[in-house]
Formats: C-alpha cells, sequence, structure tokens
C-alpha cells in the first residue's frame, strides 16, 4: 500500500456503504486552493504513514463520501460496496454519483485510491470527472442512453485506482476517518457492520456521513456502547456539499458545483478545527473556490433542518393529489423540481411551517445553545446557496442544477407509471425525516396537523402505521431495530437526552 508523507498526520476512512449501485443507468440526483505538494512514498510504521479509506455506496451518496476524502494530505482507499438489497423495475440509480467525483478529486489530489465494489469488473482504472456549467446551446447530449443538455466544460478531472476489489475486511482496520455515503435508513446497519473492523488502539477514530439526517450522533453513540468503543468523533454534513451525476458507469462523473457555505456537526466539539484542517476544506474549496465549513451547535440542527425531508414528502404528496400519483405514459411524468407546482410548493410551506414550530419549541427548551444553523427552508438556501429567491416555487423551477431531476416512478402492471413507494424519498425521509420531527414535537407539546397529514398518506401507500390515537405508535415503530429513527429506537426515552 503506498502512503502520503505530509504535514497532516491523521488517517481517513470514508465509508460509503451503497445499495443498487448495481443499475446501469442513473436518474440525476441532486446534489482551488493553492496545491499542496505531497511526496508519495512507501512506509511503515512510519507517524507520517496517512491512510484514507471511502467504503463506497449507494446510490445518491456515493458522490458525498468521496468528495470528502479529498484530503490532500492523505492517502485515500475508496471501497464501494454495493448492497443488492432492493429490486424494483425503476430504482434510484443515483448510488455511484460520488464515486465518480470522489475518485478524480482524491487521486488528483496526490491521494491513493482504491476502490471495493462488488461491481469491480465494472470500473475502469482511469475515471474522469467533469467539472460543468450550463451551456447557452440547446441541443441535447447522449451519454450511454440518456439524453442530458449540453454543458460547458471547465475542467476535466482524472483519477484513478489503485485497487479495485470487493473484500471490505482488508482495509477497515486502518481506517481514522470513516465517512458513510449511502441512503440514510441504511446508516445504522452500516455503522454495526464498521464497527468491529475499527481499530481500538488508535488515538481517535472519525466516523461521519455527508448528509446529516436523522440524528447521526444518536446511531454512533449507540454503537460506541454496543461495542465498547472509546475513540470515536462523530461528525456530520448538514447537506450534501455539491451536486453530481453520473454520465458513464465506472467511467464519467459530472459536477456542477459546490454550495456557498456548508455546515457540519462534530462530536466531541473541539475536533471540529482539526476535520476542517485535513478534510472539509479540501472537498469544496480546493475544486470550486467555495464551500466554507461551519460548525453548528448540535446534530440536532441538522436533524431539524436538512432540506430533503421537507422537500421530498411535499413535492409527493403534491403529485398524488394532483394527478392521483399515475401516468398513462413516461413522457407524461412531470420532472420533480423543473415542473414544480403551487400545490407542491403549499405543501412544504405547511411542513416546514410544523417544523418551524418544533423548532421554535426545542429552541425553549434548551436556551443554552444558539442552535444558529437550525432554519427553515428558505433561510436555509439563502445561506448555502446565498439566493436571493422569494419563494419556494421559484427556488426549484428556476434552478438550472435541478432541471432534469425526474419524478422517482416505476412501470405498473397495467402499462401506467406510478410513485414508487420504494424510492428513498419514502424509505429515508418519512420514517427518518418526518417521523423524528414529529417525535421531538410531541415530546415538547407541540401541535404538528400537517406532519401528520403527510405520515398518514405516505404510510397509506407503504402499508406502514406510524401513528395511532394521535400519537406514536411506538409498539409499531420500534419492533423492527432498523424500521425508523426516532430517539426510542437508540433507547432515548427523554427529549432532554437528545442533544450530543
Amino acid at each position: 500500500m503506498l502512503h502520503v508523507q505530509c504535514s497532516h498526520r491523521s488517517s481517513l476512512l470514508i465509508f460509503c456503504l451503497a445499495a443498487f449501485s448495481f443499475i446501469e443507468h442513473s436518474s440525476i440526483q441532486a446534489h482551488k486552493s493553492n496545491t499542496i505538494k505531497t511526496s508519495i512514498m512507501s512506509l511503515s510504521n512510519n507517524e507520517n504513514k496517512c491512510t484514507v479509506t471511502v467504503v463506497g455506496g449507494e446510490l445518491l451518496h456515493i458522490i458525498h463520501a468521496c468528495i470528502f476524502a479529498c484530503v490532500l494530505s492523505q492517502n485515500v482507499l475508496i471501497l464501494n460496496q454495493s448492497l443488492l438489497s432492493l429490486v424494483s423495475p425503476t430504482m434510484d440509480s443515483t448510488g455511484g454519483n460520488s464515486a465518480h467525483v470522489l475518485i478524480p478529486f482524491l487521486s488528483a489530489s496526490g491521494h491513493t485510491v482504491n476502490l471495493m465494489t462488488r461491481r469491480p469488473q465494472a470500473w475502469s482504472k482511469v475515471i474522469t470527472c467533469e467539472l460543468q456549467r450550463p451551456s447557452k446551446k440547446k441541443e441535447m447530449v447522449t451519454y450511454g442512453n440518456v439524453n442530458h443538455p449540453s454543458a460547458d466544460i471547465i475542467q476535466a478531472v482524472k483519477g484513478s485506482c489503485e485497487k479495485i476489489s470487493s473484500n471490505p475486511a482488508d482495509v477497515i482496520p486502518d481506517a481514522d476517518v470513516i465517512v458513510l455515503c449511502m441512503p440514510v435508513h441504511q446508516y445504522r446497519d452500516a455503522l454495526n457492520r464498521l464497527a468491529p473492523y475499527i481499530d481500538r488502539t488508535k488515538k481517535e477514530v472519525f466516523v461521519g456521513t455527508v448528509y446529516g439526517q436523522a440524528g447521526f450522533n444518536w446511531m454512533v453513540h449507540e454503537v460506541e456502547r454496543n461495542y465498547r468503543l472509546e475513540n470515536i468523533v462523530a461528525f456530520a454534513i448538514g447537506l450534501i456539499p455539491w451536486i453530481c451525476r453520473t454520465m458513464k458507469y465506472g467511467e464519467l462523473g459530472v459536477n456542477y458545483g459546490s454550495k456557498v457555505t456548508n455546515v457540519a456537526a462534530v462530536t466531541p466539539s473541539n475536533k471540529f478545527d482539526r476535520l476542517k484542517e485535513i478534510f472539509f476544506d479540501d472537498i469544496t474549496v480546493r475544486w470550486h473556490g467555495k464551500g466554507e465549513f461551519y460548525q453548528a451547535c448540535s446534530f440536532l440542527s441538522l436533524t431539524l433542518s436538512v432540506d430533503n425531508q421537507i422537500i421530498h414528502p411535499c413535492r409527493c404528496y403534491g403529485l398524488w393529489k394532483r394527478y392521483g400519483g399515475k401516468w398513462a405514459t413516461e413522457d407524461e411524468i412531470p420532472f420533480f423540481y423543473k415542473d414544480f407546482d403551487d400545490v407542491s410548493a403549499e405543501f412544504i410551506r405547511l411542513l416546514d411551517a410544523d417544523y418551524s414550530s418544533v423548532r421554535d419549541a426545542v429552541r425553549k427548551a434548551f436556551p443554552e445553545r444558539d442552535f444558529k444553523y437550525m432554519l427553515d427552508y428558505l433561510t436555509l438556501e439563502r445561506v448555502t446557496h446565498n439566493s436571493k429567491h422569494a419563494n419556494i416555487k421559484d427556488s426549484f423551477k428556476n434552478s438550472e442544477q435541478l432541471a432534469l431531476i425526474k419524478t422517482p416512478t416505476m412501470k405498473l402492471d397495467d402499462g401506467t407509471y406510478g410513485l414508487n413507494p420504494d424510492h428513498r424519498f419514502f424509505t429515508d425521509d418519512i420514517p427518518y425525516g418526518v417521523l423524528i420531527a414529529r417525535w421531538v414535537g410531541q415530546e415538547l407539546g407541540v401541535a404538528t396537523p400537517f406532519i401528520d397529514e403527510i405520515i398518514e398518506w405516505a404510510g397509506s401507500i407503504r402499508g406502514e402505521k406510524f401513528l395511532k390515537d394521535g400519537k406514536i405508535d411506538l409498539d409499531y415503530c420500534l419492533k423492527d431495530k432498523s424500521k425508523t429513527g426516532i430517539p426510542p429506537a437508540y433507547g432515548i426515552a427523554n427529549v432532554r437526552d437528545i442533544l450530543d
């Protein structure tokens, strides 16, 4: 194995377990500073030895993990382990997106990159990531069997994998930083699979995720207890730092730019500066000249602010209300964002209003915290994107980056197309999103009528019943270990114990 001699002497493991990356064509998913010269050399038992492992992953989130590994002074090992757990006629296939960005970013930054995947034969030795911006040209460009609008290529970043393998056991023990890049509902199982391999002799091991929904600290603390781990530093990035997608699986990805501001939570909190030094700044600023990271006072700020859990259920509910969630032909299916309508915008307003009531109650319950980054949807967008949108609808319809994201549908037995209830918009954003806000509100005495309406609707099309007699049905929610992400699933019964 190659090691990197450099000023930063921490090893990173960016762990990214992903599901469904066997899908051959992906739907679009949203989502330079000075060069630091490093000398790569073979080292053994040397304090300068740096190892970064990215255990790669699912669809949408693989991208994020890889970008994290962009630490100039680290030796990066990306493990892209595909979990073939959801087989459906049409499935979210964005899981490989992140790997197609991170491998080039990390390799071009002087890191040694290895890829762990159950499809090693599908990956090229050289991966290219194009940094793109929308083109004024109107013609379409075909990648594989998918048409995309033409774009101007700002830079083509090429990187290579030193090793492409399907065996995770060889690399996890070497990791000092583990980053999960996968659907939120898979975090907990992934952490439990990783925990036995974490090196207990290391002074500290950073364990984090690129998307901070669902109380990531609760999950990590559960693993610490179960496996008696005493050297873990947990961290989560609030929102995925950029938008990217796969053009040709295993060979070509594109990146459309970074958010202006990124937010992360870390516990113990005094480790933030260290992560910023060796990791955060390098995954965005190095390539885009923006995207600096700031520290949230609590993981709860991310849990009650991240946008997917608000946007996705409301848009799907709006499509259900307006169209019955069903279309005769594929061409009739509205784009998820570009065709955003007043019905969906009103639902977001109503859901975010319930969230705001919960946030206000949290501030009153914990006055010692500033919760600077626990924000409503539009304020969060203005902070992260420096946008000036006056309303929710315009923020989506006018977005060039989100324009081609399709509505998650599946072909039905009668030949029509319907909303796909097994998509992560349902499996992540209800039990590991909206339901958590419902629990916090319930414990703090806050009524959440539209949250209840969303939960009941989503449950009706998935055969789930999270509420009973006006309260969360704990017997139902806790009968399976990973069914929901509410605090009682981790043994947290008192709302006073939800902060890190």
